[in-house]
């Protein structure tokens, strides 16, 4: 096993103009959809765009404030409920932590590849149809699946 060097991978977070375009994109399609990101959501989101790595909510919670002041633990909650009801982010229940949806549109299924050394994850979309149709032969509605690997990514492994 390779030995962990936290915070020596390359896995950034979005910064300047990339996040920029990344939280007009979110404005566009909550427009789209009649939905509003308002100030608490927008702040999620940015945080979450802006980290190296899943996020835990007391983490959002103790960086929220730009002046380093708290947010009080509800609002960020219904922030992340918003945000993962509307596909903007997911959470990694392995971690209990959540990540910014890195692929288009909030119709696809989550998969994520999570580095056990420095804690990065990587979303990925899987072809669940074999499972899907084996589903819906037994008469089951899929609503949602989420797939989470463990393991080291290519930075840790070396």
């Amino acid at each position: 096993m390779s030995d962990c060097h936290h915070g020596d991978q390359d896995h950034p977070g979005l910064k300047g103009l990339a996040l920029r375009r990344a939280m007009a994109a979110a404005e566009t399609r909550c427009a789209r959809t009649h939905e509003r990101l308002t100030p608490p959501r927008r702040r999620v989101l940015e945080l979450l765009l802006e980290a190296d790595q899943p996020l835990k909510a007391y983490d959002l919670i103790a960086a929220y404030g730009e002046a380093g002041e708290p947010a009080k633990p509800p609002t960020v909650y219904r922030a992340l409920g918003f945000l993962e009801r509307l596909g903007f982010t997911h959470r990694i229940e392995s971690l209990n932590a959540y990540v910014p949806c890195r692929l288009d549109g909030p119709d696809h299924r989550a998969a994520f590849l999570i580095c056990d050394c420095c804690g990065a994850a990587e979303e990925f979309e899987p072809d669940f149809s074999a499972e899907l149709a084996a589903a819906d032969a037994a008469g089951y509605a899929v609503q949602s699946i989420t797939l989470e690997a463990r393991g080291l990514c290519a930075a840790c492994r070396d």
